[in-house]
């Protein structure tokens, strides 16, 4: 086979197992909870505004990853995944 037809291959693989990536697992209802603390520094009006920045849920994962640098403690990967699902539930709808 073509050195080259292998690397279209390969690329093509990488593609779609990357499509087949599950979304973050997480308890919404919980998440409500534990999102409060986030209200201290700004309201919903941020996830619902016509200029978001977030435009995917992997996104919305990651930058709620970033915003628990703010807290100490930090948030633990579970409160990230109960913050995206309650985020994504109400507001995102990914």
């Amino acid at each position: 086979m073509n050195p080259h037809k292998n690397l279209l291959w390969i690329a093509m693989t990488v593609v779609m197992l990357g499509a087949c990536t599950q979304a973050p697992q997480g308890d919404p209802a919980r998440g409500m909870k534990v999102h409060e603390v986030c209200l201290d520094c700004h309201g919903t009006e941020l996830y619902t505004s016509p200029t978001r920045k977030v435009k995917s849920l992997q996104a919305l994962h990651q930058d709620v990853g970033k915003w628990g640098d703010y807290y100490a403690p930090a948030l633990s990967p579970q409160d990230v995944d109960d913050i995206t699902a309650y985020l994504n539930r109400d507001f995102y709808k990914f």
